[in-house]
C-alpha cells in the first residue's frame, strides 16, 4: 500500500495548485491513502498558514474529493499543528476538530527574549551563527519532547527538521534525540518519514538514518510523506523514501482513521 500524509494546500498561502489536482496527481502515481494535512489556523505568522475563516472551506472541500473519488483512492482529511511551548498560541477548535489524524510539528523555538524564532524559514538564517549549535539542537529536541508530553497529535512531523540548512550538531545526534524519541513510544505516536529533506539542502529525508534506526529499535512506527506544496511534489522520491525505511528493517506504516491508526504493509 502507498501512502502519503502530509500535504498542503494554497490555503496556506506558500503552496499551489488545486485539492483535485494533487488528488488526480495521486491516483496517476498509485498512491492508495493521501492525506491533506495543510498548515492549522493559529493567531500567529498568519502569511504561511490559512485564516480560521477558511477552517469549514477547507473540510468541505477534502469531504467533496472523499465522495467524488471514493473509488479511486481514499483521501485523509488532517492539520498540520505547529507546536509551541506557549501552548496557548494553538487553537482548542483545532485541536478538536473531526479528524482523521492531527501531525504536530516544531517550526519555531523560544528565544531568551521569549521572540519565536522560525528555524526553517531562509529570511532568519543568520541565528545559526549567532547561537551554539549544539544549544540549537538540544532546545529543538527539547521542544519535540514537549510536544509528544501533550498527547495532543498523532504524527510528529518531520522530527529533525532542524538540520535542513546542514548546521549539524557536534555531538551525537541519537543522544540529542533520544529522550523526545522515548517519549514519542510512551504517546504511541508515529513518526513520517517526509522526502521534503530532499528538496532541501540537507537533501536527505527526514529524519536521518541515524535517527531512523534509533526509532526502529524503539518500536515506533512510521508512515510516509511528501509534505507536498506543489502538484509535482505529490508522492517526490515514493520508492526511494521507501526502500530507506526498508534498509533498515520497516516493512509496516501508518494510517489514520478518525484518529484511529492502523499499520499496513508497504
Amino acid at each position: 500500500m502507498r501512502v502519503d500524509l502530509h500535504n498542503h494546500t494554497t490555503l496556506c498561502n506558500h503552496a499551489t495548485g488545486t485539492m483535485e489536482e494533487y488528488i488526480e496527481k495521486a491516483i496517476e502515481i498509485g498512491i492508495d491513502v493521501y492525506g491533506f494535512s495543510d498548515h492549522a489556523p493559529m493567531p500567529f505568522d498568519p502569511k504561511y498558514r490559512m485564516d480560521i475563516s477558511l477552517k469549514s472551506s477547507y473540510e468541505k472541500s477534502i469531504e467533496e474529493l472523499q465522495e467524488k473519488y471514493k473509488n479511486s483512492i481514499e483521501i485523509l482529511k488532517a492539520y498540520e499543528v505547529d507546536f509551541m511551548q506557549n501552548s496557548s498560541l494553538m487553537l482548542d477548535e483545532i485541536l478538536t476538530s473531526k479528524v482523521d489524524f492531527l501531525i504536530g510539528s516544531v517550526h519555531f523555538l523560544q528565544e531568551k527574549n521569549s521572540e519565536l524564532w522560525g528555524f526553517d524559514n531562509p529570511e532568519f538564517i543568520g541565528k545559526y551563527k549567532e547561537k551554539d549549535i549544539d544549544l540549537i539542537w538540544s532546545d529543538y529536541f527539547t521542544a519535540i519532547k514537549e510536544l509528544a508530553k501533550s498527547r495532543l497529535f498523532d504524527i510528529v512531523g518531520h522530527l529533525d527538521l532542524i538540520k535542513l540548512f546542514k548546521y549539524l550538531p557536534k555531538k551525537d545526534i541519537k543522544l540529542l534525540a533520544k529522550d523526545a524519541l522515548k517519549e514519542i513510544k510512551k504517546a504511541n505516536m508515529v513518526i513520517e518519514i517526509n522526502a521534503a529533506g530532499l528538496r532541501k539542502p540537507i537533501n536527505e529525508p527526514y529524519p536521518s538514518k541515524e535517527l531512523l534506526e534509533l526509532a526502529f529499535e524503539l518500536d515506533i512506527p512510521i508512515t510516509f510523506s511528501s509534505d507536498a506544496h506543489s502538484v509535482e511534489q505529490v508522492g517526490f522520491m515514493y520508492d526511494e523514501v521507501k526502500s530507506f525505511a526498508k534498509s533498515v528493517g520497516y516493512t509496516k506504516c501508518a494510517t489514520f482513521k478518525n484518529r484511529d491508526k492502523e499499520l499496513v504493509i508497504f
